[in-house]
């Protein structure tokens, strides 16, 4: 099952990097430079769940078998179809749709990574356990930071509050403080417990 998946994986691979070379081609033609820089993100995305899994493989922690696949799939979506093709302005559902696929599949990475970390072996080294509780904690400080801003964003639509006083700017960078923070707790709690 494993080496069919790859094979797909590695289909869809050369199928959609053409097409997106083929874009890439067309854009340099027409000197269209933000669709040149979003092909370009795409061409090297591509790449990045094949290193993931590699690099799981190699720690031997688990992914889901379709993990390759999926992201592959999810990228041409956002990337591709999503941004290139407009589909973000000709469908008001997109980015609700790839928000949706992407909240169900995480969960589901993160099932199989609990596995991978956890389970995997019968006695549980320190070490093992150690990445998934920083793992944890990282991804429920962020949840949580993340449920706040919905709180926020409700507040205003329902109550005509003003907690998301600066708009998406506000948002995002009430995100990217609580991302920073949780991944530096994060490591603090990973030297502190290393050894």
């Amino acid at each position: 099952m494993k080496n069919k998946n790859r094979k797909i994986a590695l289909i869809l691979l050369v199928i959609f990097e053409l097409i997106i070379l083929v874009s890439t081609v067309f854009n340099l033609i027409a000197r269209d430079w933000r669709r040149l820089g979003i092909s370009a993100l795409a061409i090297i995305s591509f790449f990045i769940p094949f290193i993931i899994n590699k690099t799981a493989n190699k720690r031997k922690i688990i992914l889901a078998p379709n993990f390759e696949i999926i992201s592959i799939i999810y990228i041409f979506l956002a990337l591709y179809l999503g941004e290139l093709n407009g589909f973000y302005d000709k469908f008001w559902w997109w980015d609700l749709l790839l928000h949706g696929i992407f909240g169900s599949y995480a969960f589901i990475v993160a099932l199989y990574l609990k596995e991978g970390i956890i389970t995997s072996e019968r006695e549980v080294t320190k070490k093992r356990y150690s990445i998934f509780i920083l793992t944890f904690a990282f991804c429920f400080a962020i949840t949580i930071g993340v449920l706040w801003e919905v709180f926020e964003f409700l507040g205003d639509y329902f109550f005509k509050t003003s907690m998301v006083k600066g708009g998406i700017e506000d948002t995002m960078t009430d995100m990217i403080v609580k991302i920073v923070f949780a991944f530096i707790t994060s490591l603090i709690y990973y030297f502190r417990n290393k050894n």
